[in-house]
């Protein structure tokens, strides 16, 4: 009973230490305003948890807007789902770049987008922006850098850009306030598996 109570209290003690350091980061986190999340890495799940934070904006009642690059032509969950909801979609529904290999075509299409997402980056009345693969624009030359990071810079102070994909460029990780990677350790696809509905798409 004697070292049930001491492991009670030693657990108590331990929590009471994490609960003063989380209290005094919450203190210490004063300023408010927009933020740029970064979720990249070669893990599955990358614009799953993209859509996931529009869905929880959305749910604050909070105005949102996605624009999607390199994606397929095929039906879409999110979009079927957050459309009835009021957030506004612009896609390059030109499908993957390995299927079109056609890289003028592919680099108009990914411009139309890319004048959406900048007037998306000008509306004050948008709280929450999604640009689902966005790094491989940047990566492929579709869309230049510099021209991403200065409408990053200078968009509303309250408004959060959420970016997706693989490979972000060096410049937006230092530009974002939140980097996140995910990490692939197996995939079905490689098992033979073939993309799920309402899973994977």
């Amino acid at each position: 009973m004697t070292s049930e109570k001491n492991n009670d209290e030693r657990h108590k003690a331990r929590q009471q230490k994490v609960k003063e350091k989380v209290d005094q980061k919450i203190e210490n986190a004063q300023d408010e305003r927009g933020l740029l999340l970064v979720i990249t890495g070669n893990g599955k799940g990358k614009s799953t948890a993209g859509f996931g934070t529009i869905a929880r904006a959305v749910g604050h009642g909070q105005k949102c807007a996605v624009a999607q690059f390199i994606k397929g032509t095929w039906d879409n969950g999110e979009k079927n789902l957050l459309e009835k909801l009021g957030v506004e979609f612009q896609v390059m529904a030109t499908g993957f770049t390995w299927e079109t290999q056609d890289r003028e075509a592919d680099t108009a299409a990914a411009q139309v987008v890319w004048k959406e997402c900048q007037r998306m980056l000008t509306d004050e009345s948008i709280d929450v922006v999604l640009f689902d693969e966005l790094t491989y624009m940047v990566s492929y030359g579709y869309i230049e850098l510099d021209e991403v990071l200065e409408a990053l810079q200078n968009r509303p102070a309250e408004q959060s850009v959420i970016i997706t994909g693989r490979g972000a460029h060096r410049s937006i990780v230092e530009l974002a306030d939140t980097v996140s990677e995910v990490k692939n350790v197996k995939h079905a696809f490689e098992s033979g598996l073939k993309a799920r509905k309402g899973v994977d798409w």
